[in-house]
């Protein structure tokens, strides 16, 4: 106890007088940024749950507490006055109710929770539109920085809302009541079928959430592939599939982008092997009329280069290559060889690999 009082102190004044659920959104963004950036972590299931409270909820809760810092109240019936039955409201008010929205300063829990969730599906594209159009692009780790931050910015905003209101005037989650009534409820039932019921409620939920979790991070069969293309820079800096470099003197190198996608659901290990082919195409005659059935020959090989890389699991790895073919003449084929776990055959070729891209290039003589 005395460790964890130490650290506690060691934490800046602000965080220490943050709100219980305030702090609560600040410890979600930094379990989610751990559980989604770190090596290890982020191969286990925790990312799941965390990233869908995170995307789901957390920065439109943080967004209506800074909108609505106030302790929020529940819809009242008007007061009366004179004789019974007649009502302090005009005529447009039969039944001595306010407009909740006119008669109230704040919202109730149930709609914070409520516009939390709404607030979130508007926030989250937002982000993702706006990180889209920076030099970053639309990856996991921009944007997860990018929403870690707004959401951070709305709970300092909040928390500085609600210092400013009186005491008795803040927000506060009635954590504690909730606790204490449902433990009650669960552990201290009326009658033994609600007890039946609470064991019955509990176990729906187990199954609810372990069928969703099951869903979500055990892929169907067939999704499981990887993938590797060509890429050049345009006047612009964007990456583009066109424009690839097709004439080579030897000796000199042209710049392209080589790129790999991981969809194996893990943290995968991954080496390319770049062929240097020179091909001839053999006209075997013709089927069906005019369609000509062609032979690819490989007259001799060379093994270019070779380079390795890990890239997690939904994350695509970008780098610039320098090609340089080392043979010259017409119809030169450079191939790129991706093989998923780092095992190479000791001579590989296109008939040992699942993905493959390749360039035609004609290379002269100096």
């Amino acid at each position: 106890m005395v460790v964890f009082r130490s650290l506690w102190l060691l934490l800046p004044r602000q965080v220490r007088r943050l709100p219980a659920d305030l702090a609560a959104v600040v410890a979600l963004v930094a379990a989610t940024n751990v559980a989604a950036l770190v090596p290890v972590i982020r191969e286990t299931l925790l990312r799941v749950p965390l990233g869908l409270a995170f995307v789901l909820f957390v920065p439109g809760y943080a967004f209506i507490a800074a909108l609505f810092p106030e302790a929020g109240e529940s819809p009242a019936p008007a007061a009366t006055s004179g004789a019974p039955g007649e009502n302090a409201t005009d005529d447009s008010d039969p039944d001595g109710w306010y407009d909740s929205i006119a008669s109230r300063n704040s919202i109730d829990g149930l709609e914070r929770v409520a516009l939390s969730f709404g607030f979130s599906v508007a926030i989250v594209p937002l982000v993702g539109l706006a990180v889209s159009l920076t030099p970053w692009e639309f990856r996991l780790t921009p944007i997860l920085v990018a929403l870690s931050s707004v959401t951070l910015a709305l709970t300092a905003v909040a928390a500085t809302r609600r210092w400013e209101l009186p005491g008795d005037d803040r927000f506060r989650v009635p954590y504690r009541a909730w606790y204490a009534a449902g433990r009650a409820q669960l552990l201290e039932p009326d009658t033994r079928a609600d007890a039946a019921l609470n064991v019955l409620l509990a176990v729906s939920v187990v199954l609810a959430v372990g069928s969703v979790g099951y869903a979500v991070t055990v892929p169907p069969d067939g999704e499981r592939f990887s993938a590797i293309y060509l890429l050049t820079e345009d006047d612009d800096g964007e990456l583009v599939a066109d424009d690839y470099p097709t004439e080579f003197v030897q000796g000199e190198s042209q710049e392209l982008i080589v790129g790999i996608d991981n969809h194996e659901h893990e943290t995968t290990e991954y080496t390319v092997v770049v062929l240097e082919q020179d091909v001839e195409v053999i006209k075997n005659g013709t089927v069906s009329g005019n369609a000509t059935v062609n032979e690819t020959v490989i007259r001799e090989q060379r093994e270019l280069d070779r380079f390795s890389t890990t890239i997690p699991h939904n994350e695509s790895w970008h780098q610039k290559y320098e090609l340089e073919p080392t043979m010259t003449g017409e119809n030169q084929r450079v191939v790129w060889l991706l093989f998923p776990g780092g095992e190479v055959p000791a001579e590989p070729s296109m008939a040992d690999s699942d993905y493959a891209v390749h360039l035609w290039v004609n290379v002269s003589e100096p």
